[in-house]
């Protein structure tokens, strides 16, 4: 048991300093861009009706409240101190609004879109490669891994433009027929509630973004279970139980096993890139996600709330893999029980 407690503080070790690294990296990038966010809100500001003596005053203002008049350094040390109780700062173009607020109404969004999207392509996509392993030369597997390879390598965002214009402008062209709609993710005349209007309104909305993330994961997690289960079924105990007459769905239950356990590391690892794929998404639906709240910082140069949303998204991602890391130890004996070569 003590090689399990080692090998998970080992990765929580690795966890706390990749997130200091990633914070570090997400306080300095939008630094690095010319200009700064309060000089933006004033040259927008200044197009209204405040005076010029107004206007210097509130830009005064804000660069001792948000402390860009201090040492890069000082900055840094108050921004890594607050992140750790909580406190993530005001946004600067949304009026003072608490960063951790914007992020409570965007991140549930992007997780009921992300965790589905992700769970999904990787149980069929395991499924199918292992399937189409096990019936090697057959027409299942020609099309399964054909159209894997196909979809494994369409940019999220190409794949999101044509799902837009097949599935929701072509047909309202055509035939006058609304699909699906071609962005949002529910109708902008409604209140989320938990009305039956406004959960259709949402799934329809749902589908093409859905999709847009569902299937570039599919694919790739059929090419890789594929891969896995034809070495898992070239082993001897394939072979002897083969020979013995063991029942063909007895065998694929174990190679479908055995070759999970390289693809639950990969769910991690795989997670960044749907992640990085979803802000994307977000952008070109006009998803009140994450990825739209991120753009629209960038945009202005926002300092809090970027560095609030890059945070919560490396969190997610570093938490995510060590769970997978976690549940790893549970489901191979050969760490939970101490592997040792004789």
């Amino acid at each position: 048991m003590s090689r399990v407690y080692k090998f998970i503080f080992t990765k929580l070790v690795i966890l706390i300093i990749t997130y200091f690294i990633a914070l570090s990296i997400a306080f300095v990038l939008p630094r690095i861009v010319p200009g700064n966010p309060v000089q933006s809100l004033i040259v927008s500001l200044a197009s209204g009706s405040l005076s010029p003596e107004l206007l210097s005053d509130y830009q005064r203002r804000l660069v001792e409240v948000f402390e860009l008049n201090k040492p890069l350094h000082i900055q840094f040390i108050n921004f890594l101190r607050k992140s750790f109780t909580g406190d993530l700062g005001v946004s600067l173009q949304s009026y003072g609004e608490p960063v951790v607020s914007l992020i409570a109404r965007h991140l549930p969004w992007t997780i009921l879109l992300l965790v589905p999207a992700i769970v999904t392509a990787w149980f069929i996509g395991n499924y199918l490669g292992a399937r189409a392993s096990y019936k090697r030369g057959s027409i299942f597997e020609k099309v399964t891994i054909g159209a894997g390879m196909v979809v494994s390598q369409i940019p999220y965002y190409w794949l999101a433009m044509t799902l837009i214009f097949a599935l929701a402008v072509l047909p309202r062209e055509l035939w006058g027929v609304d699909l699906f709609p071609p962005g949002s993710a529910y109708d902008p005349v409604l209140q989320p509630s938990l009305t039956l209007e406004f959960i259709i309104s949402y799934l329809r909305h749902y589908v093409l973004p859905f999709l847009s993330l569902l299937l570039p994961s599919l694919g790739g997690w059929i090419i890789s279970m594929r891969v896995i289960a034809t070495m898992e079924l070239g082993s001897p105990y394939i072979f002897y139980s083969d020979t013995l007459g063991v029942k063909d769905k007895i065998l694929f239950r174990y190679v479908l096993r055995n070759s999970m356990l390289p693809q639950v590391t990969a769910l991690g690892i795989q997670l960044g890139f749907v992640l990085s794929g979803q802000i994307i998404t977000e952008q070109i639906f006009n998803y009140q996600g994450m990825g739209i709240l991120l753009t629209r910082a960038l945009g202005v140069r926002d300092y809090p709330v970027i560095q609030g949303v890059f945070m919560i998204l490396i969190a997610t991602v570093l938490l995510a893999n060590f769970i997978v890391d976690f549940v790893y130890v549970l489901i191979d004996p050969r760490i939970r029980l101490g592997h040792r070569r004789d």
